[in-house]
Protein backbone atom coordinates (compact mmCIF):
# COMPACT_ATOMS: atom_id res chain seq x y z
CA UNK A 1 0.00 0.00 0.00
CA UNK A 2 1.31 3.43 -0.74
CA UNK A 3 2.21 5.83 1.85
CA UNK A 4 1.94 9.57 2.10
CA UNK A 5 4.47 11.38 4.67
CA UNK A 6 4.21 14.96 6.22
CA UNK A 7 7.42 16.29 7.39
CA UNK A 8 6.54 19.95 8.39
CA UNK A 9 9.79 22.17 9.51
CA UNK A 10 10.11 26.17 10.84
CA UNK A 11 12.34 27.86 9.53
CA UNK A 12 14.35 30.52 11.64
CA UNK A 13 13.56 33.67 10.13
CA UNK A 14 17.10 35.02 10.20
CA UNK A 15 17.73 32.14 7.66
CA UNK A 16 14.95 31.96 5.93
CA UNK A 17 16.76 33.24 2.52
CA UNK A 18 18.85 29.71 2.39
CA UNK A 19 15.37 27.80 2.75
CA UNK A 20 15.31 26.95 -0.71
CA UNK A 21 18.92 26.12 -1.15
CA UNK A 22 18.88 23.65 2.19
CA UNK A 23 15.68 22.14 1.22
CA UNK A 24 16.67 20.84 -2.15
CA UNK A 25 19.87 19.53 -1.35
CA UNK A 26 18.45 17.59 1.40
CA UNK A 27 15.22 16.43 -1.15
CA UNK A 28 17.17 15.66 -3.89
CA UNK A 29 18.49 12.62 -1.78
CA UNK A 30 14.88 12.33 -1.22
CA UNK A 31 13.62 12.11 -4.58
CA UNK A 32 16.44 9.78 -5.19
CA UNK A 33 15.67 6.89 -2.83
CA UNK A 34 14.26 3.67 -4.00
CA UNK A 35 10.43 4.21 -4.02
CA UNK A 36 9.92 7.67 -3.89
CA UNK A 37 6.99 8.39 -5.85
CA UNK A 38 7.09 12.45 -5.52
CA UNK A 39 7.64 15.30 -3.31
CA UNK A 40 6.82 19.23 -2.88
CA UNK A 41 7.60 21.56 -0.12
CA UNK A 42 4.29 23.13 0.25
CA UNK A 43 4.62 27.35 2.26
CA UNK A 44 2.36 28.32 4.56
CA UNK A 45 0.70 31.46 3.35
CA UNK A 46 0.35 32.83 6.36
CA UNK A 47 3.94 32.36 7.35
CA UNK A 48 6.63 31.64 5.07
CA UNK A 49 8.59 30.22 7.49
CA UNK A 50 6.37 27.16 7.83
CA UNK A 51 7.31 24.40 5.24
CA UNK A 52 4.82 21.20 4.79
CA UNK A 53 6.87 18.35 2.71
CA UNK A 54 4.32 16.11 0.80
CA UNK A 55 6.21 13.02 0.27
CA UNK A 56 4.54 9.58 -1.72
CA UNK A 57 5.94 6.57 -1.24
CA UNK A 58 5.53 3.07 -2.76
CA UNK A 59 5.31 1.61 0.48
CA UNK A 60 5.84 2.52 4.23
CA UNK A 61 8.89 -0.06 4.30
CA UNK A 62 10.44 2.46 1.25
CA UNK A 63 10.05 5.23 3.81
CA UNK A 64 11.57 3.63 6.95
CA UNK A 65 14.49 2.36 4.90
CA UNK A 66 15.13 5.97 3.92
CA UNK A 67 13.98 7.68 7.30
CA UNK A 68 16.72 5.17 9.15
CA UNK A 69 19.14 6.33 6.21
CA UNK A 70 18.66 9.67 7.46
CA UNK A 71 20.23 8.90 10.79
CA UNK A 72 23.36 7.67 9.92
CA UNK A 73 26.27 10.05 9.31
CA UNK A 74 26.14 9.53 5.30
CA UNK A 75 22.34 10.03 5.41
CA UNK A 76 22.70 13.22 7.58
CA UNK A 77 21.52 16.60 5.94
CA UNK A 78 22.54 19.85 7.34
CA UNK A 79 19.08 21.05 7.05
CA UNK A 80 18.58 21.26 10.87
CA UNK A 81 21.16 24.24 10.78
CA UNK A 82 18.29 26.56 9.45
CA UNK A 83 15.41 25.02 11.67
CA UNK A 84 13.98 26.80 14.17
CA UNK A 85 12.81 23.67 16.10
CA UNK A 86 12.47 20.22 15.40
CA UNK A 87 10.80 18.66 12.55
CA UNK A 88 7.68 16.72 12.98
CA UNK A 89 6.70 13.83 10.60
CA UNK A 90 3.51 11.56 9.87
CA UNK A 91 2.92 8.80 8.09
CA UNK A 92 0.32 7.69 6.43
CA UNK A 93 -0.65 4.70 4.89
CA UNK A 94 -4.33 3.35 6.15
CA UNK A 95 -7.11 4.96 4.53
CA UNK A 96 -10.49 5.43 6.10
CA UNK A 97 -13.24 4.03 3.42
CA UNK A 98 -15.77 6.91 2.50
CA UNK A 99 -18.46 5.20 0.48
CA UNK A 100 -21.22 7.09 2.00
CA UNK A 101 -24.02 6.03 -0.16
CA UNK A 102 -27.62 6.82 1.41
CA UNK A 103 -29.25 3.84 2.19
CA UNK A 104 -32.58 3.53 -0.23
CA UNK A 105 -34.40 1.71 2.98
Amino acid sequence: MSTIVHFEVRIDPARHGEAAKYLSETLAATRAWPGNQGIEALVDDADPCHILVVESWATTRDHDEYAAWRKTPEGKSGLHEILAGPPSKQVYSVTMPLDLQPSLD
